[in-house]
Formats: structure tokens, sequence, C-alpha cells
């Protein structure tokens, strides 16, 4: 298994803009961030190069401007997660977050639903899970 770099936590903001805004530029980037804390365009610049270097994010060029995208989806980092910290053991998992008393009611319910839609895929056939894998990864 190719091991992909776990992103500090400067990082992984910067990969939060990216999944739920798409592809961006650093100064699109800098706008989301800046919002929260007082960041210089330079600094994010810098740390996507080096997220590129680490295979985190990739880019293309629209004129002028490099646009980055992260090389891997929020769900595959999520499943990357899975298997590093929990050894793949979803129930694991849950049972972590149900033993730190921080799920709270309503999230509970919203969380019984989804197993309970996963349940109804699951006995039609449709699991929903992909085989796809980002490129350059091999298995």
């Amino acid at each position: 298994m190719n091991e992909t770099p776990t992103p500090t936590p400067r990082e992984l903001e910067i990969l939060k803009v990216l999944w739920e805004h798409g592809p961006s530029s650093v100064r699109q980037v800098h706008r989301h961030l800046v919002q929260f804390e007082d960041l210089a365009y330079n600094t994010i610049q810098t740390l996507l190069r080096i997220m590129e270097d680490k295979g985190l994010v990739q880019h293309h060029v629209e004129g002028r401007t490099f646009v980055y995208t992260p090389r891997y989806s929020r769900d595959e980092s999520a499943i990357r997660f899975l298997d590093r910290v929990f050894d793949g053991a979803a129930d694991q998992l849950v049972l972590s977050l149900l033993r730190s008393e921080r799920v709270a009611p309503a999230e509970l319910e919203r969380m019984q639903a989804m197993i309970e839609e996963a349940r109804r895929r699951t006995a039609s056939g449709k699991t929903g899970r992909s085989s796809r894998r980002p490129a350059g990864e091999q298995s």
C-alpha cells in the first residue's frame, strides 16, 4: 500500500477549503482562510507547494494562475484515517466517538437514519463503495 502523508493541521485547513469549494487558486484559498485567521498570501502559496510535493494536491494552470485540486476526496481521506487509526474497523471508530460523548442526540438520530439507508442499499445490492483509486496509486 502506498503511504499517503498525513496532512498537518494547517494543510488540513487548506484541504477542507478545496473539498468544500472545489479547485481553487492561492488567492481563493487565502480569501477563505483569512476570514478565520490572519494568514499571509505567501504562507498559503508555500503550503500549497509543499502539499503538492507531498502528493496531497495537484495543480493545473489557467492563464498565469495555478489552480489546486486535492488528490484525494474527503471520503478517501476518511477511509485512509479509518484504516490507519482503527485498522479499518468502522465499529471501533463509532465506539470511540460514542465514548467521547461529543455526539449530540440530534446527530445520533441522523447517524441512525444513515445506517438504515446503508442497510437498504446493501439489501438492494448497492453498497455505494467504489474500487476507484486516485491517479497514480496502485494496489
